[in-house]
């Protein structure tokens, strides 16, 4: 039996603290993670406390930051944490009505 391939592991999903650092929303994958823990992030209005909760295309993170609340939708999923105008297109800011 073969291990699994950490690579086609991440292929329709990834988990919630790589995309935020990828992203950019944390500076690190641990910051990302302390975020989760402290209840301070939803995924499609379920309060997540699970750095490794999956995150898929088309779903909607809500995030508590210390100053405001940003709600957006995940376009794509990160390979790599790369320049902000990459990381800015992985999501897509939702506004409020």
């Amino acid at each position: 039996m073969k291990p699994p391939d950490p690579v086609a592991e991440d292929v329709g999903w990834q988990r919630l603290d790589k995309f935020m650092f990828h992203a950019r929303l944390a500076k690190s994958r641990s910051i990302a993670a302390s975020l989760i823990g402290a209840g301070c992030v939803r995924i499609n209005r379920q309060i997540t406390e699970k750095p490794h909760a999956k995150l898929r295309p088309g779903d909607v993170l809500t995030l508590a930051l210390p100053r405001d609340v940003r709600v957006i939708r995940v376009r794509a999923l990160g390979l790599r944490r790369g320049p902000a105008a990459e990381a800015q297109g992985l999501y897509e800011v939702v506004e409020a009505p």
